[in-house]
């Protein structure tokens, strides 16, 4: 039996803090220029950018490449407010198509730290889905701290 998420399960998701040892600044780059996001978005898998117009409304596109299969990743950029906040409605499914899911940034420097909070949410996959995906986003977040500390 499947599991389908209901549209009322909007706000269904998860939520990672980090703290990276950086200026606010910095962890805004290394999340909104695309050379550096390709370089940790995916982890240990290659993630090639066609398309990247950082704006609210503006979309990016890249191609991810994992054991050989190819997946197609799309956004949309709903909120940006430089240095402390981006949200980004995002699918894997080839087609930018509602419903889709959010992740939100929200960047807080304190004493040249910086602490994120990422939330994934939509209500788009179902419990498992979401467990699966918290996983693969903290293989994400260890790899933007590399990027971090390479800048």
């Amino acid at each position: 039996m499947t599991n389908t998420p209901a549209a009322s399960d909007a706000e269904r998701g998860y939520t990672i803090t980090r703290t990276y040892e950086a200026p606010r600044a910095l962890v805004w780059r290394a999340i909104t220029e695309a050379d550096l996001f390709a370089r940790w978005f995916g982890a240990d898998t290659d993630l090639e950018v066609h398309q990247w117009d950082l704006r609210p409304g503006g979309e990016w596109r890249g191609t991810m490449t994992y054991e050989g299969t190819e997946i197609p990743w799309l956004g949309r950029f709903v909120e940006v407010v430089e240095p402390e906040r981006l949200v980004v409605a995002i699918t894997d499914q080839g087609e930018l198509r509602e419903p889709l899911e959010l992740i939100s940034y929200t960047l807080t420097e304190d004493g040249g730290r910086t602490e994120m909070v990422l939330r994934q949410s939509g209500g788009n996959l179902t419990d498992e889905g979401y467990r699966e995906a918290r996983e693969g986003t903290s293989g994400f977040l260890d790899e933007l701290a590399k990027v971090i500390a390479s800048l």
